[in-house]
C-alpha cells in the first residue's frame, strides 16, 4: 500500500510539470491533475497500463476546455440545455445532389485503385466494398477530413468534465492501450472533439474490438493506411451482423392502402408480403429473386412527404455504426450511386416549418396518450413517426406520419 501511494504522488508530481509553453496554469489544471492522478491511473494501472505508458502519455496534460458539451468537473454542472429554438430540418438537407456528386468520383477511383484488396476484404468479411466506401466517404470524406485534436487530451478532458464520465475515462484507457500496443504514435493519435478516431472514426474500445491490420505490416492503422481502414469497417460491419448476400434496401412506391403507421424493423414480413399488397420498385424491376422471400419493413424517413423504402436487417447493421436512419440511408444511397449516379426517384416535398422542442412536446404529448416513440428527445425516429400517425388515424385523418 505504501508503495502503491509512492507511486500515485510521483505521478501527481510529475502531472504537475507543465510543459515550458504553458506557463499560466488553467482554471481547472490543479483538480485536472488530481483527477488523473486518483481515478484514472489506478483503474489504467489495473487495465494493464505500464507505469512508464502512463508517464509518457499523461505528463503534462491539461483540460481542453474549449470542447463543446462541457458540464464541469466531476460532471457535476448544469446540463447543456434542450435548444428548444433550435428550427427543425427535414431529412431532405442530408440528400443533396451536390453532396453525392462531390463523393461519388472519389469512391469510383478508389474501388478501382484497391479492386484486388477490396475483394479479399469483401471476401473475408462477406461486405460488399461500396458499403464500406460509403461509409469511409461520409466519416471522414475518405481521409480527406482534417482530424485536428489531441485524442488522448480530448478523452481526459471528457472523462473529467463532460456528461457521461465514467464512459469517456474507459474510452481514455482504451486509448492508452493503443499507445502501449504501438499501433500508432501519440503525435498521430488523433481524434475529432468527441474522440472519434482516424479515417473510419472509431472509438478507442472499437479500435481495440475491430481494427484489423490488412496490409500486413504488423500495425493496425486507421490513421493513414488506406487497406486497414477499409478492412476495419468491413470487420465492424460484420461483427455487427452482416448478412452476406443482401442489400441494405429498396427505393419503392407504397401504395396510400398500405399505411406509414406499419413502419419499423419491429414490423417485418417477407418482401413477397409488401409486393401482393402492391408495393413496387420505383424502378419498375421486380425484387431479386434471393431477396423477394427474405424478411423486411417500410422505411419512410420523412413519413409520407419523401421517398419510401423497404430496409433489410443490414440498413440496421449500418445503424450500428451511427444510430441515424438519415445516416444509413445516406451510406446506402451513395453505395447505390457509385455504379449509376441516380438521386431518388421519390420527391422531398415542402414541409411545414417547426422547432425540436414543439417536437418534444409533440412527444411528451402522445407519451401522455400511451404512445411508444422512443423517448421524448425531439428528433424524430420510427416510433414517433408512426406514433404520429397512430394518432391522425384516430383522429379521422389520412396518416402522413409527420409533423404538421
Amino acid at each position: 500500500m505504501i508503495a502503491k501511494a509512492l507511486r500515485l504522488a510521483t505521478l501527481a508530481l510529475s502531472l504537475s510539470i507543465l510543459p515550458s509553453g504553458l506557463a499560466i496554469a488553467g482554471q481547472y489544471d490543479q483538480q485536472f491533475r488530481q483527477f488523473l492522478a486518483s481515478a484514472v491511473v489506478p483503474a489504467a494501472r489495473q487495465a494493464g497500463v505500464s507505469q512508464s505508458t502512463l508517464d509518457r502519455e499523461l505528463r503534462g496534460l491539461t483540460p481542453d476546455t474549449s470542447l463543446p458539451g462541457l458540464v464541469g468537473p466531476g460532471g457535476k454542472g448544469a446540463p447543456p440545455k434542450v435548444n428548444f429554438q433550435a428550427e427543425f430540418r427535414s431529412p431532405a438537407r442530408y440528400f443533396r445532389n451536390s453532396q453525392f456528386n462531390a463523393l461519388v468520383p472519389g469512391g469510383r477511383r478508389l474501388m478501382q485503385k484497391h479492386a484486388s484488396t477490396l475483394q479479399m476484404i469483401e471476401t473475408r468479411y462477406g461486405v460488399p466494398k461500396r458499403i464500406i466506401l460509403a461509409i469511409w466517404a461520409r466519416e471522414s470524406g475518405y481521409g480527406g477530413a482534417k482530424i485536428p485534436h489531441d485524442a488522448v487530451r480530448v478523452l481526459a478532458t471528457r472523462a473529467f468534465m463532460g456528461q457521461r464520465a465514467d464512459f469517456f475515462k474507459g474510452e481514455l484507457i482504451a486509448a492508452l492501450q493503443i499507445l502501449q500496443n504501438g499501433d500508432v504514435s501519440r503525435k498521430t493519435l488523433r481524434s475529432s472533439w468527441g474522440g472519434a478516431m482516424g479515417q473510419p472514426q472509431f472509438l478507442p474500445s472499437s479500435f481495440l474490438k475491430y481494427a484489423v491490420d490488412f496490409d500486413g505490416d504488423g500495425r493496425r492503422n486507421i490513421w493513414t493506411s488506406e487497406v486497414d481502414t477499409m478492412a476495419s469497417i468491413a470487420n465492424y460491419l460484420a461483427k455487427h451482423g452482416w448478412v452476406n448476400g443482401r442489400d441494405w434496401g429498396y427505393e419503392v412506391r407504397l401504395p396510400n392502402t398500405v399505411s406509414c403507421t406499419r413502419e419499423g424493423p419491429d414490423n417485418r414480413q417477407p418482401i413477397s408480403k409488401f409486393v401482393a399488397e402492391g408495393v413496387t420498385r420505383v424502378s419498375g424491376r421486380p425484387f431479386p429473386n434471393h431477396e423477394i422471400n427474405q424478411p423486411g419493413n417500410i422505411l419512410l424517413p420523412a413519413g409520407r412527404y419523401g421517398p419510401a423504402f423497404i430496409a433489410t436487417e443490414n440498413f440496421y447493421v449500418i445503424k450500428e455504426y451511427n444510430e441515424s436512419d438519415t445516416y444509413a440511408l445516406f451510406v446506402g444511397h451513395l453505395a447505390d450511386r457509385y455504379g449509376s449516379n441516380k438521386s431518388f426517384m421519390g420527391d422531398w416535398k415542402p414541409m411545414k416549418d417547426t422547432t425540436r422542442g414543439a417536437v418534444r412536446n409533440l412527444q411528451l404529448r402522445l407519451e401522455g396518450d400511451g404512445h411508444d416513440v422512443g423517448g421524448a428527445d425531439g428528433l424524430i425516429g420510427f416510433k414517433t413517426r408512426r406514433s404520429i400517425g397512430v394518432d391522425q388515424e384516430k383522429n379521422g385523418f389520412f396518416a402522413t406520419c409527420w409533423v404538421g
